[in-house]
This record gives structure tokens, C-alpha cells and sequence, in this order.
């Protein structure tokens, strides 16, 4: 699967190695061209996966505030609760298509 912003690939990974949460699809880190994100200082605590770090994405001209998120360190009961350990796995909002 592929996340892209227009023509430009911002992460690819088989589907299998991707992680659904609650209706977004999260990126193995490796599979994520750091390129592309700039870590924005937007604070954010979702209550059952802990501490979210969000990214603008920045490709070429064109900046998107916000628009991916990690949770570098889930809660346990997150990891539990999904059942595999998203550690540092990247989700993208709207814009960025996730595409098969």
C-alpha cells in the first residue's frame, strides 16, 4: 500500500506489515520517507494510546500542518488493545490518499 500526496509516494509497505486503527492505516517507520515530515509541536494525548507526536508533510511547495501522526510510545493497553505494538508507526489524514 501507498501514501501519497499528488504524484509523490510518501511511505509504501505491503498490507500486511500495515496496522488499521480506528479506520486509518499506520506505516511501519521504515516504510516512511522521513523526507517528507517535519515534527510539529501540536500537543495531543489520546487517552488509550498515549502521547501522539504530529508531522507536517512538506512536499515540495505545498505544507500540510498536522496531517501525519505517530505515537512513538503507545500506552500498554493501546498495544493491548490493538493487539500489535504500533510504536512509531505513521498514520496521514485526508489528503494524503492511502491507496492499494
Amino acid at each position: 500500500m501507498k501514501a501519497v500526496l499528488e504524484d509523490t509516494v510518501i511511505a509504501e509497505a505491503p498490507r500486511e506489515e500495515l496496522i488499521s486503527i480506528e479506520g486509518n492505516w499506520y506505516f511501519p517507520p521504515s516504510s516512511v520517507n522521513s523526507d517528507y515530515l517535519v515534527e510539529s509541536p501540536t500537543p495531543y494525548t489520546c487517552p488509550w494510546k498515549g502521547v501522539c507526536q504530529y508531522y507536517t508533510v512538506r512536499v515540495d511547495d505545498r505544507e500540510l500542518t498536522d496531517r501525519a501522526w505517530s505515537y512513538p510510545h503507545p500506552y500498554e493497553s493501546g498495544r493491548e488493545r490493538v493487539g500489535k505494538d504500533f510504536s512509531g508507526y505513521v498514520a496521514f489524514w485526508k489528503e494524503i490518499r492511502v491507496i492499494d
